[in-house]
């Protein structure tokens, strides 16, 4: 096995510029004993043992269910997720984003339709959706197809954003290329200044989408990566419940 070790030279800078050098230790950490499964792991996999998750008949109210558990055990950003879509040359393109809504419809989030993920999403209109819980050694996969949310619903949610963010969706020209960050506070400062003493519209580049998930996958830990693995694919209106190889 090929390994590496990171040795750190000064630059003038002051700053230190990272080498890697073969066969040495590896800054990736090994695969846990059973001694670390039975110390360090046993809580989580006791908690994800619990066999009536496998009998669960609505995929949307059991993604509730976790989401609700891991705001009380993430740190912070229980909602985030990673985004993935496909970009004009069909490459694959991924980035985090926040669940801003979840109901019988899908996975609702928010931002500039002008953005790499905006233009992506015109043109494709699927994209895939991964919730990682690290503290509950859970997470969950969403694939579906796209669809915009209506306009009051975007209006909505944008009202209730902090005055500070709703300026901000007017000064940032998201994803295009950026001087400094001077130029960035600039365009703040100026439309601080545009809407001094009055409210601060949607404005019609800022809308959101939702995921119409056609499968969702569940997958925890369980010791020595024997993982359950729950996935949930669209039947008409019902879904149909498969358990994986893990």
């Amino acid at each position: 096995m090929v390994k590496a070790r990171l040795t750190a030279l000064p630059l003038p800078t002051g700053r230190a510029k990272v080498y890697l050098d073969a066969m040495t230790v590896s800054v990736i950490p090994s695969s846990p004993s059973r001694e670390e499964y039975a110390r360090d792991y046993a809580a989580a996999l006791a908690a994800n043992g619990d066999e009536t998750v496998f009998e669960r008949d609505d995929p949307v109210g059991l993604f509730v269910d976790w989401l609700q558990d891991a705001r009380a055990t993430e740190p912070n950003d229980a909602n985030a997720m990673a985004l993935a879509t496909v970009d004009a040359d069909q490459v694959p393109d991924c980035r985090m984003v926040l669940l801003k809504d979840v109901d019988a419809r899908g996975f609702t989030f928010y931002s500039n339709a002008r953005s790499a993920k905006g233009e992506q999403l015109a043109v494709h209109r699927s994209a895939a959706l991964l919730f990682h819980w690290k503290s509950l050694r859970r997470q969950v996969r969403v694939r579906g197809e796209i669809e915009p949310v209506t306009a009051a619903e975007a209006d909505a949610y944008f009202s209730e954003r902090a005055r500070e963010s709703r300026i901000g969706a007017w000064a940032s020209d998201q994803s295009r290329p950026l001087e400094n960050r001077a130029a960035l506070e600039t365009a703040v400062a100026r439309e601080t200044a545009r809407f001094e003493g009055q409210d601060v519209p949607r404005p019609a580049h800022w809308t959101g989408w939702r995921v119409v998930p056609d499968s969702l996958e569940f997958w925890r830990d369980r010791p020595f990566r024997l993982h359950d693995r729950l996935r949930f694919y669209r039947d008409g209106p019902d879904w149909t419940r498969t358990r994986l190889q893990p």
